[in-house]
C-alpha cells in the first residue's frame, strides 16, 4: 500500500529507551506508505550556550556528534534491511525549534517522535520538546508514548 499523503517522514530520535517505540512506528509507517524516512538527532547546543568554549566543551560536543551519528546509523541499518529509503539528519540547536524548522523547510509530510510523558512541575518548568513541536509545526505530528500504563 503506497500513500500519496506520506512521502517524506521525519523521525526525531534521541536513542533513549522511551524513543524506541516511536522509531518502530516510524519504520512501519514508512514501509507501509512507501515513504522515505529521515532520522533526525538534534545536538542540543543551546544547553551549552552559557558554558565557555574550551577543551571540555569541545570534547562534549564531539561526544554528542558521535552519539548522533551512531543513533541515526542504527535507524538507517534497520531501514536498509526493510528496504526503506533513508537519510540521516544531524541538527544543532534547541531540539524543538530545529525539528520544526527542518520539517517545514524540507516539506516533510509527517513528524514522528516519542515523549517521556512529563507531568506536573517538571513539565511546567522544563516544557516538552514534543509539545513545542506540536504547537509550532505546520507538519502533522504523531507522538508515540514510550511506555505503556500510567506515567
Amino acid at each position: 500500500m503506497k500513500s500519496d499523503l506520506y512521502k517524506k517522514i521525519f523521525i526525531a530520535t534521541d536513542g533513549s529507551e522511551q524513543n524506541k517505540k516511536a522509531v518502530q512506528h516510524a519504520l512501519e509507517f514508512a514501509k507501509m506508505c512507501g515513504a522515505k524516512l529521515y532520522a533526525g538527532y538534534v545536538v542540543d547546543t543551546a544547553a551549552f550556550a552559557s558554558i565557555p568554549m574550551d577543551a571540555g566543551w569541545e570534547m562534549m560536543y564531539e561526544l554528542l556528534q558521535k552519539e548522533a551519528n551512531e543513533i541515526t546509523a542504527s535507524v538507517g541499518e534497520i531501514a536498509q534491511k526493510e528496504g526503506i529509503p533513508f537519510e540521516a539528519v544531524i541538527l544543532e540547536g534547541h531540539p524543538g525549534t530545529e525539528i520544526v524548522d527542518f520539517a517545514n523547510k524540507q516539506d516533510m509530510d509527517l513528524i514522528i517522535m516519542g515523549t517521556l510523558g512529563k507531568r506536573g512541575l517538571d513539565h511546567f518548568l522544563l516544557g516538552s520538546v514534543a509539545e513545542n513541536v506540536i504547537r509550532n509545526s505546520r507538519v502533522p505530528v504523531l507522538v508515540v508514548r514510550g511506555r505503556s500504563g500510567k506515567e
